[in-house]
């Protein structure tokens, strides 16, 4: 019988040395706990669709270098931080020095802040998530440490650019961490980018930590070309009363993986998570979101809708878990997908996994076509057939994308949902 293939110890050989001596010791222990780590097959339940296409080598582990021209597709009012190839570019940034505000790269972290972030890193995600996640532990070579102070307002979002100039075979392991204070606020935008021809794997982990009373909105927009594959974990810890709002949007690739996790832990915690993914070609995205209600009356909500054409494919695995002290809890969650071809497929799988008896909790998935009989009102009215499929399918996923905060990433977004609508549909 063929073995698995596991991770080597030239993989996990880590470039860069310029990081403080706490956060180059945990890099160097979770190299070591990961040598010889099976990598996931289809008999790993969370990646049996996934692992046929994560494709990691000695060669693709050489670390990209740290050129070429910023760019993005946003147009961002509010502050920013360019990561390249997975290292902060100081001079391509422009973020605030406020009071009660520090953003700090991982290098310019004094000893004392490096080792008490060294203990709290990969504490937000479970065994679901962890394991590529600590392959990111054991390779980043910088990442960004957001603190928010009590009651402190970053007045406009912090827009993080992590571009991937591919000029030869190589991998990008950004890293973010975010503290939130009691009643502090903040709005973040994650945006992945790519540039060039070359194959590149992305291995991306976030990191919130919400204290009483905190409010965060994270925004990911994924817009990576089809030489990249991108494996990215989030990982949520709220205490009482703290409240989380993520709206994801998502384009296909060789490879998209997303695992969101949130652990709603102190009382009246409450999260939003919204999710959008397109996928076209032979593309493939994964989402995985897993919500852990922890304590007593906590609300979580969760709406995500798949589009896949052609021959891609989308997947879906949402799993709630209410705790057995967490009585009085409301969840819910919603999955619609959509298919625009009979290659296309579409796998999900909610769950629900209850062990107190006061909740209200439901979930729901659906997987269907354009409706022909809306499709035929359209065209009978003077529409043109791409016209009309064009609407019908924007209208099947315009409610979530009108609902991100940010003005930019909803216009990014809308830009190459055209551009996916426009070499779906052919015009009849």
């Amino acid at each position: 019988m063929k073995s698995a293939p596991t991770l080597s110890s030239a993989f996990l050989e880590p470039a860069g040395d310029f990081l403080p001596a706490p956060l180059l010791e945990l890099r160097k222990q979770r190299g070591t706990a990961l040598v010889d780590m099976p990598l996931p097959t289809r008999k790993t339940e969370n990646w049996k669709y996934s692992s046929r296409h994560l494709k990691l080598s000695d060669e693709l582990a050489a670390t990209l270098p740290s050129t070429g021209k910023d760019g993005t597709s946003l147009s961002m009012p509010g502050y920013r931080v360019v990561f390249r190839n997975g290292v902060m570019v100081p001079e391509a940034s422009d973020y605030p020095d406020l009071k009660g505000v520090s953003i700090q790269r991982f290098a310019d972290l004094s000893d004392g802040e490096a080792s008490g972030l060294a203990e709290r890193m990969d504490n937000t995600l479970d065994s679901h998530a962890v394991q590529m996640a600590r392959l990111n532990s054991a390779r980043f070579e910088d990442g960004l440490y957001i603190q928010l102070d009590k009651e402190a307002v970053l007045d406009q979002p912090l827009f993080i650019v992590h571009e991937v100039t591919a000029s030869s075979s190589g991998s990008a392991y950004p890293r973010i961490y975010v503290d939130a204070a009691r009643h502090s606020q903040m709005t973040l935008v994650e945006e992945y980018i790519s540039s060039g021809s070359e194959p590149v794997m992305v291995n991306t982990v976030a990191e919130f930590s919400l204290a009483e009373g905190a409010q965060i909105t994270s925004v990911r927009l994924t817009l990576e070309g089809e030489n990249v594959q991108h494996i990215g974990a989030t990982g949520v810890r709220q205490a009482e009363s703290s409240r989380f709002e993520s709206h994801t949007v998502g384009f296909g690739g060789p490879l998209r993986r997303h695992d969101l996790q949130v652990r709603l832990e102190g009382q009246g915690a409450e999260c939003k998570l919204n999710g959008v993914v397109v996928t076209q070609g032979k593309q493939h995205y994964d989402n995985h979101t897993s919500i852990d209600h922890v304590a007593a009356h906590c609300n979580s909500e969760e709406t995500y809708r798949n589009i896949a054409a052609d021959q891609s494919h989308a997947i879906f695995n949402g799993r709630i878990h209410i705790h057995q002290d967490a009585q009085k809890s409301n969840a819910n969650m919603n999955n619609k997908n959509l298919l625009l071809s009979t290659g296309a497929e579409i796998d999900t799988k909610p769950e629900l996994e209850i062990y107190a008896d006061d909740v209200q909790c439901a979930h729901g998935a659906t997987i269907g076509q354009l409706d022909k009989t809306s499709l035929f009102y359209l065209i009978s009215r003077g529409i043109g057939r791409r016209e009309a499929n064009t609407l019908l399918t924007m209208a099947f996923i315009n409610e979530l994308v009108e609902q991100i905060p940010v003005e930019a990433v909803r216009e990014a977004a809308q830009l190459r949902l055209n551009d996916f609508f426009d070499q779906t549909f052919e015009e009849v």
